[in-house]
């Protein structure tokens, strides 16, 4: 249980981990705010931690060296 509880924070909350880490900030406050602020806009911070979660998944195939199209 332990195991699939770290998996999947660790593929859920990469985001927030790469901002907290470049902005300086703890992930657990990163979390906070993306959820304060989707409560406040309706959702609209949900979009732009869509756009950086898929962002993050490009890079990490470009660092591989893997060609993601012929995969």
């Amino acid at each position: 249980m332990n195991r699939m509880f770290s998996s999947i924070r660790r593929l859920g909350f990469g985001v927030c981990a790469y901002l907290g880490q470049k902005m300086g900030l703890s992930p657990d406050r990163v979390r906070l705010y993306f959820i304060y602020s989707s409560f406040v806009t309706l959702g609209s911070p949900l979009i732009i931690y869509l756009v950086v979660a898929f962002w993050l998944n490009v890079k990490k195939y470009i660092k591989a060296g893997r060609n993601m199209l012929w995969n």
